[in-house]
């Protein structure tokens, strides 16, 4: 239990650091594709972006979708995410005057929180 709390305080640390490195925004555009394998299974992926924002799913031959949004603001970033099997995933980053905080939940109730202060 301890090592999965670990784990996941780890997962928003890295997280967390990759947002305040801050990455421009990206053109808006919108691209799909589709794999057909020799066994005569397949996928299909769609993907749009737009003023850094990112909306996406994959639709597996069994008909099941995952999916991820993003929506990025002055103010900080809120992404979900949804497996196949319908498990969510949120995290949610607040953007400060000295730093940031970041929470990342499950469906199933468990969260880590991590606070990031400036020094200035």
């Amino acid at each position: 239990m301890h090592s999965n709390r670990l784990s996941l305080l780890s997962t928003a640390a890295v997280i967390a650091a990759a947002l305040l490195a801050g990455a421009p925004a990206a053109q808006a555009r919108e691209r799909q594709v589709s794999v057909h394998g020799s066994q005569g299974k397949s996928l299909t992926r769609q993907v749009s972006r737009s003023d850094g924002d990112v909306s996406s799913s994959t639709t597996l031959g069994n008909g099941k979708t995952a999916s991820r949004t993003v929506d990025r603001s002055a103010d900080g970033t809120q992404a979900t995410l949804t497996g196949p099997n319908g498990a969510t995933a949120t995290r949610s980053t607040t953007k400060t005057d000295t730093g940031s905080s970041t929470t990342i939940s499950t469906g199933s109730g468990k969260s880590a929180t991590v606070d990031i202060t400036r020094q200035p």
